[in-house]
């Protein structure tokens, strides 16, 4: 049987290891990054921004936690303002709390996200970008850039797994026992790579980025990149990995 390793958070792992299973194929859960919520910080008073941008599911979850329990007001003047989504899932739980979107980019990453708005969307004009504590940046730079301004509000920390787990996944990693290795953002590859204190990877062993920011970010640290779906979603992915393991 073939083993995939999964890099995502324990909580949003379930559904992607179930279409895994259903592929043949076996998981071990190794989230290289614990998400948790940042402390510390007040909701802005909305009125002040033309639109917001959100890039990840959890940056709407903690973002929305601390704006319904603290100011609850806000949530009439952000369901009055423009919003970015970069994905799917980020798009749907907005949608939840009444919270249109902006049409999703056609491939689920900041880079295509900001190439899709038009350059006088952005010039002259105030936004607020819920970010990680990881995040590349790509967002408040192109805004810059294009004459906006962007206010960069922290509302979640991504942290690194514990010494344990990491030296446990190393040695299955060395016996050959894991046969891909998948990644769903740049935080989690970097995590992983940083757990094991090497980039070298065994013969045989593939690589699966969900998308080419993610795939951006493994290239960069000098490891290659073997898998990338069509779609850069959860499905999407389990599939071409499978598919990946059958050749």
């Amino acid at each position: 049987m073939k083993t995939v390793l999964v890099t995502r958070p324990k909580d949003q792992a379930a559904s992607f290891v179930q279409k895994l299973e259903e592929y043949g194929l076996i998981s071990i859960v190794f989230p290289t990054i614990e998400i948790r919520p940042v402390t510390g910080w007040k909701v802005p008073d909305l009125s002040l921004f033309d639109g917001l941008f959100f890039t990840s599911f959890n940056s709407v979850t903690f973002f929305l936690e601390q704006l319904l329990r603290d100011s609850p007001e806000e949530l009439k003047n952000l369901q009055q303002l423009k919003v970015w989504a970069v994905g799917k899932t980020t798009a749907q739980e907005l949608a939840l709390h009444g919270i249109k979107t902006e049409p999703i980019p056609k491939i689920a990453d900041a880079v295509t996200l900001m190439e899709e708005i038009d350059s006088n969307t952005i010039a002259g004009h105030t936004f607020l970008f819920l970010r990680g504590s990881l995040s590349l940046g790509t967002i408040p730079e192109v805004i810059k850039k294009r004459g906006g301004r962007c206010i960069e509000l922290t509302v979640y920390e991504n942290l690194p797994p514990s010494l344990e787990e990491s030296a446990k996944i190393k040695s299955l990693l060395e016996q050959g026992e894991l046969s891909c290795l998948s990644f769903t953002s740049p935080s989690t590859a970097i995590n992983f790579f940083e757990a094991m204190a090497s980039t070298t990877i065994p013969s045989g062993v593939k690589i699966a980025a969900i998308g080419t920011t993610t795939a951006k970010a493994l290239k960069t640290l000098g490891v290659r990149v073997d898998i990338i779906p069509e779609s850069f979603d959860g499905p999407s992915f389990a599939k071409a990995i499978a598919k990946a393991m059958d050749n």
